[in-house]
This record gives C-alpha cells, structure tokens and sequence, in this order.
C-alpha cells in the first residue's frame, strides 16, 4: 500500500484542509515527454524537493539519473509498457523488474485497453499480475486509460478493470497516461473507480489536471494521488 505512514484518506479529510502541503505530499511530479533528458530529470529533482512533493515519476531509462538526483524523501515511480499497454506481459514484467533495479520504487503499468474493451478481463489480471510478481516489493499502479474505457466499453468495464487490478494485488489504479486521444482524467471516473475497489485500493488521477480546481476536484472524487507536470501551478493555487 501506500509507503506514506498514516496517509489519510479522501473521507478523513474535508475540503477545507486541502492545503498546498498536505496536497504536495500526494503529488507525483511527473516528466514522461519522449525528448526529455538526464538534465532535465535533474532539474525535475530539484524543482520536487523544492515544492515537497511524494514524488517523481519518469521513463524507465530515466530511473537511473533521477536516482543520482534524488532528494532524501522524494520517491522514484516509472511508467511500463508506455503509454500503448500493447507490450506482451512479459515484456512489460521484465521492464518492471530492470526499473526497479535501477531504482524505482513505484512502478504504473498500462493495461491492454483492447483486451478491457472486448471484455477479456483474465487477459487483463493476467497481465497485471505478471507484472506484480516482478515487482512484489513495489508499490504497482495499474493504468486503465479511463476516458477509452468509458467511451468505449462503459462504466461497467471500467468497474471490472478496477476489480481485476485489485485481485492482482495492485495498490493503485490510475486513471490514464496522459498520451491517449481519448482524454485524461475526469470526476466521473474517479468516482467510479474509487467506489469500485476504494479504500483498499487507491485511486491516481492523472492525465489533464491543470488548475488547483482540477486538482480539489479529483481529491473531493476519491483520488488519493495526483499525476502532475504542472505541479507548481497547481500548489500555487491552493492555500499554504
């Protein structure tokens, strides 16, 4: 589960007290562009001790210098079989095995989205729990791509996708890359997946959160971690 000792849940805290510290210590201060490099990773390093985020999450290539980079407190997630899911589960168990080598201690893990829509959702466990068996250490957030789900499939795939992470013993579901047409996060789908598996397994919102609204929004929903590139205009925009 989450390694934050104590963390509160979304129902234990009021709107209210959604202030920028304890929102920075629910942030993963993310940098997954395709042309990023290693001193770019630096500076994401730098800018997440300076804005006290949980912390970063980059390309498993980049693992190994945001390790070098690190800042004491700041934890280390990556991205696996990104951001398509298409990878074969073994593929995608091996890259989570070399990540956490290198030095991850997260790992998010996109799901096959195709085999979620035509229903396959031993496919969909299976592939999960390959990864979880690579990485038993780790804490796994499992990528849904919820906006394709809801579209696509409907709320009742999104329910079953949620269900079969957590009989894979994954700690988090997380609701999108970011990268795919379909959109990012939303309410609704926090919502959903929250109630689905919620609080056993928590819910990542991730993928468009751009404001400080955003961000109370998909807390107030049942998010208990925020995928973020623009962090610091986030957290500016809440009280200190």
């Amino acid at each position: 589960m989450d390694q934050r000792a104590g963390a509160q849940r979304p129902g234990e805290i009021d709107q209210h007290v959604w202030s920028r510290d304890v929102v920075a210590q629910m942030v993963d201060h993310t940098l997954l562009k395709p042309e990023a490099t290693e001193v770019d990773v630096a500076s994401l390093l730098e800018e997440a001790s300076d804005l006290g985020v949980y912390a970063v999450c980059v390309s498993p290539s980049m693992v190994a210098a945001a390790r070098r980079a690190q800042s004491v407190g700041t934890l280390i997630a990556t991205v696996v079989g990104f951001p398509s899911g298409k990878h074969v589960s073994e593929i995608k168990a091996h890259e989570a095995a070399l990540a956490v080598a290198a030095g991850a201690d997260e790992v998010d893990m996109v799901i096959d989205v195709g085999s979620a829509v035509r229903g396959d959702f031993d496919s969909v466990r299976a592939d999960i729990a390959a990864v979880r068996a690579a990485v038993p250490d780790s804490v796994l957030k499992v990528i849904v791509e919820s906006a394709a789900l809801l579209d696509l499939a409907g709320e009742q795939t999104l329910v079953d996708v949620c269900m079969a992470a957590a009989e894979a013993d994954a700690e988090f579901v997380k609701t999108s890359t970011g990268f795919h047409p379909a959109g990012g996060a939303s309410v609704r789908a926090v919502e959903i997946m929250a109630g689905a598996v919620g609080p056993t397994v928590e819910v990542k919102a991730s993928g468009g959160i751009r404001s400080a609204t955003d961000a109370i929004a998909m807390l107030n929903a049942g998010a208990t971690r925020l995928g973020l590139s623009g962090t610091r205009a986030v957290l500016d925009g809440l009280n200190s």
